[in-house]
């Protein structure tokens, strides 16, 4: 007994303190035009009393400080925090009030959390190390903490000078990928519906990068807008490093899982599954065809597809039209299973004609390769670009395609 009291006494000896709340100037920041909208204020739903008013230096659950703003997306905004009892950096995610898509990611931690995985894919998506609400009089605002992540592999493309990524690059980033599909798809039965380059976000090698974040938050605080007591940040990049981690797949808003079928409007405008576009129920394969017009999209210059009409308004006409030009005509049968069919196709599964058929191939676009290489990647491509569902190659059979795997 007197040496188990003696292990706790010793443990409670080199078990560190919290860290002291650092301190940031309230002063010395470039002031912006209050008629002026930023940030988030520039999404079209935005509302004051829908985003919680999130501060630099203010500190959640007596634990996490926030030290700087990282971003905003669609339903949330995002900053890196100082977790003062584990002396380390994590990110904060706060949803807006009552966010469906906050609720939604919550039982997708959860149900990730329950699991016991030992699939190599578990390690290349983004869980929440802890979770919280904050409470006001008109509802909750659901938080979520995260290990820091780099930038999206949006922002890392965008950084190169051709604009897309080199041939190497991508195999490895689709490998990755499409290992955390695998997981997703076969042992935690979760559906992502929303892959795009700005959900899959590189890791941190360096980081000495969240240091000289919240240095310079402290040296040269970031310009701000002040109306009433609400202040609005501009946000504030990491640095630019050489230093990558491995991509990981993130944002689990608009995910689904518990069933094997599913109906109702889903993914990125140009990156909707036919199945999605006929209004028909749909499964797992969505990603898969989600993922080729990503895999298209990083590799070649310009979107595989658009969707638009003249006035540049979303058009399935169009999005159809553009499908058909690289696929040909859908099977009778699966237009049979669709009503909103009836309004593009007639009863031989001819097309009606309402926009015209544009003249262009998956050869004709291809420009970055030659030869067998070329052959074998639009190969790839067409294992996931197809009308039937059940005829995409699974995440797991791509992971052996020839043209992935090679050299």
């Amino acid at each position: 007994m007197f040496h188990l009291l003696r292990q706790l006494l010793q443990r409670s000896v080199l078990r560190r303190a919290p860290s002291p709340a650092r301190h940031f100037s309230q002063t010395n920041f470039l002031l912006l035009d209050t008629t002026q909208k930023f940030e988030e204020e520039t999404l079209p739903w935005y509302s004051p009393d829908r985003f919680y008013p999130v501060n630099i230096g203010e500190i959640f659950r007596s634990r996490y400080q926030v030290v700087g703003k990282l971003g905003y997306g669609g339903y949330s905004t995002v900053w890196l925090c100082r977790d003062l009892q584990q002396h380390g950096y994590v990110t904060l995610k706060v949803c807006e009030r009552d966010s469906a898509e906050g609720i939604r990611e919550m039982e997708v931690y959860n149900h990730l959390n329950s699991l016991n995985a030992r699939h190599d894919g578990a390690t290349l998506i983004r869980t929440a190390l802890d979770n919280f609400q904050i409470s006001s009089l008109e509802g909750n605002y659901q938080c979520f903490i995260h290990i820091p992540l780099g930038i999206s592999l949006y922002d890392f493309r965008n950084q190169l000078a051709a604009k897309v990524l080199p041939e190497k690059i991508l195999k490895l980033t689709l490998l990755h990928v499409l290992l955390a599909l695998d997981f997703l798809h076969t042992e935690a039965g979760i559906i992502h519906t929303d892959i795009q380059e700005k959900n899959i976000m590189l890791g941190i090698e360096d980081k000495s990068i969240l240091a000289d974040f919240e240095e310079g938050e402290k040296s040269n605080p970031s310009p701000r807008k002040i109306v009433g007591g609400r202040i609005t940040y501009s946000s504030r990049k990491l640095r630019r490093t050489k230093q990558h981690g491995r991509p990981i797949l993130c944002d689990f808003g608009q995910a689904r899982f518990g069933s094997s079928t599913y109906f109702g409007d889903i993914q990125p405008y140009i990156y909707r599954a036919p199945e999605v576009i006929l209004q028909m129920p749909w499964d797992h394969k969505v990603d898969i065809w989600n993922l080729g017009v990503v895999t298209w999209d990083l590799f070649q210059k310009g979107h595989l597809f658009y969707g638009r009409d003249t006035d540049k308004q979303n058009s399935d006409g169009h999005h159809l039209a553009e499908l058909i030009a690289l696929l040909g005509l859908p099977p009778k049968d699966m237009l049979r299973k669709s009503d909103y069919a009836a309004g593009f196709f007639d009863d031989e599964g001819n097309w009606k004609g309402v926009v015209q058929i544009p003249s262009m191939s998956l050869e004709d676009l291809e420009g970055n390769l030659e030869g067998s290489q070329r052959k074998l990647f639009l190969q790839f491509m067409r294992k996931m670009l197809r009308w039937r569902p059940e005829e995409r190659e699974s995440a797991k059979e791509l992971l052996s395609d020839p043209w992935l795997r090679s050299p």
